[in-house]
């Protein structure tokens, strides 16, 4: 039964398990299965169906009557659970496809595979989500695999900084081919290498589960992984923005030779100089729909802004004759994990800046299980949340293995459907299996991928802006958790200074070293430093960390700088 009023955490104090429910015979669940598709309160309930697709506009009333919460078991019906589990599955899909269409575009690969990339992200991210979603308890052992709660996982934004600049690299050192006249092949061998690397390093996280949160939150603390988080976003803002003037590829250096003279290319239909104003004018109007949407839009609406957005671009740009229909009538039917195969190899200089992504991922996972459970209206203390955040912290660090294995970059836990929690009132665990089986059902269908990955760059960069801005705003909440005291102005200052200096000058490390020998194993270490010092976040993650250890507290007494002055002579006045 659904909870109508606020009634604050509902887990058992002393409840290690989930939850714990009498045990149901066979015929019981065939039962209760039944119930739920054969009645009318099993499918429909009572539910107010309106409450979510009322939109906000000036002229219409609002109304004062809440929804009501549907806790972590709480009965729920079908239909519902179904509606509730797709609007969390589009609440991801931007997410989910946004990397492996940058990577895959980094990588020069084929559309095929781009395809498939993004067919495969959404299906790993519906299998592993159910991973989270379930929680496994790991047997004689007080350890768990998940947390029980509707905890979805997508692919990794921060991986992508890591995987552009490493595969620039394997092209400049030959590791990824070239034609004889400049232009870079296609690299399935440099996309293995990411993938081997990425899935060796996630025993980091996998290790690192077993320790007490607290004392991880002590060895990474706000002020390590806020400015961390930032630069991650900043840096991504610029692959958006480059996508939204026409594309980052080889036509946005406007060459006056070539097949990239115009933007994506000379031969695409409505095909322009990279910046064109209608270019602009497309990213734009994503842009806007997105603002709009959150002004006016209905509650279900509201989580699904960056969707809808992407939505009526499409629309426009499929009017004005920018799609390319070729792809889409060319992609098969279905697709599944292994239909493209990549050769799994480790990359030396890519570790370093790997694991200070799954530090990163990590920390951003127990803070993301924290507020889940904050809007699930579950405990944000004792045992009960610290095997959450085990099994969490486990589950993500097994997921981004997995996923390397399934040829998909690094998961992370996502923070948006906190979002659609709190709007829709509902925690519970069915809505979350149906957001799983809507994302598998999407990649099945290759079609689907196909036509997202025909989506043209100015409309995909309007989303991807506002999507990598939004992880930079999410830096900036975390740093402002942070007393500002002398002691932590230096760390933030001292880290973000070098971490800034690489994003806005990211060749500054280019032509330190010199060595041209035959020793790959000296090349290979060279290039792991220049890659490191090259990443801004990489860099100020790993002197924050540092810092942090090193300088001493601060003295009992001495005070945070703050606005309470400023306030205190303002009362005076």
């Amino acid at each position: 039964m659904a909870v109508t009023i606020d009634q604050g955490p509902m887990d058992g104090p002393d409840q290690i398990t989930p939850e714990h429910s009498p045990k149901r015979s066979i015929g019981e669940r065939f039962q209760a299965f039944g119930r739920a598709f054969t009645t009318k309160e099993g499918l429909i309930g009572s539910y107010d169906y309106g409450f979510l697709f009322k939109p906000n506009l000036p002229f219409m009333k609002k109304s004062t009557r809440r929804a009501p919460f549907f806790g972590l078991q709480d009965r729920m019906p079908v239909v519902l659970a179904l509606l509730l589990g797709f609007q969390h599955a589009l609440a991801m899909l931007a997410g989910v496809i946004t990397p492996p269409i940058i990577i895959g575009a980094s990588a020069n690969f084929a559309t095929s595979q781009t395809q498939y990339l993004v067919s495969t992200s959404l299906i790993v991210c519906g299998i592993l989500s159910a991973v989270q979603i379930t929680r496994f308890h790991i047997y004689k052992t007080p350890y768990y695999v998940g947390t029980g709660l509707i905890s979805v996982v997508g692919t990794s934004f921060a991986i992508i900084p890591i995987a552009t600049k490493g595969l620039s690299q394997m092209y400049a050192n030959g590791m990824c081919p070239t034609s004889a006249n400049g232009t870079k092949l296609p690299c399935p061998e440099g996309y293995g290498a990411i993938l081997g690397t990425a899935s060796l390093c996630a025993l980091l996280e996998i290790g690192l589960s077993f320790m007490k949160p607290t004392l991880l939150k002590k060895l990474f603390p706000p002020i390590v992984t806020g400015p961390t988080v930032t630069l991650i976003g900043i840096h991504l803002i610029e692959s958006g923005f480059a996508g939204w003037a026409g594309g980052s590829g080889n036509c946005m250096g406007r060459p006056e030779t070539g097949n990239y003279q115009l933007c994506p290319s000379n031969s695409a239909p409505h095909a322009l100089p990279w910046g064109s104003a209608e270019f602009i004018g497309l990213g734009f109007l994503v842009f806007l729909t997105i603002i709009l949407l959150e002004r006016f839009g209905a509650p279900i609406m509201k989580s699904l802004s960056v969707v809808g957005g992407l939505l009526v671009g499409c629309i426009v740009a499929a009017a004005c004759g920018y799609f390319d229909r070729s792809s889409i009538n060319q992609a098969p039917v279905a697709s599944f994990i292994w239909v493209h195969t990549f050769p799994l190899t480790v990359y030396g200089p890519l570790i370093l800046p790997l694991l200070a992504v799954y530090l990163i991922l990590m920390m951003e996972a127990i803070g993301d299980i924290t507020a889940t459970c904050d809007v699930s209206r579950l405990q944000v203390d004792g045992k009960l949340f610290d095997s959450r955040i085990q099994g969490g912290v486990l589950a993500d660090g097994l997921n981004g293995m997995l996923a390397g294995l399934c040829t998909i970059t690094p998961m992370s836990t996502f923070a948006q459907n906190n979002g659609v929690i709190a709007l829709t009132r509902c925690a519970n665990r069915k809505a979350g299996y149906a957001a799983c089986f809507f994302l598998i059902v999407m990649g099945v269908f290759s079609k689907f991928a196909a036509a997202l990955t025909a989506i043209p760059a100015s409309v995909l960069g309007g989303m991807t802006t506002f999507l990598f801005a939004s992880v930079a705003v999410s830096g900036i909440r975390i740093i402002s958790t942070v007393p500002f005291t002398r002691r932590t102005r230096f760390v933030l200052t001292a880290s973000m200074s070098v971490g800034l200096g690489a994003i806005l000058v990211p060749d500054w490390f280019d032509y330190v070293f010199t060595y041209t020998g035959d020793n790959k194993a000296k090349a290979g270490f060279f290039d792991a430093i220049a890659l490191v010092m090259e990443t801004g976040f990489a860099v100020t993650a790993f002197l924050a960390v540092i810092l942090n250890l090193i300088l001493p507290d601060e003295e009992a007494g001495e005070e945070t700088e703050s606005l309470a002055g400023d306030i205190a002579d303002r009362e005076r006045e």
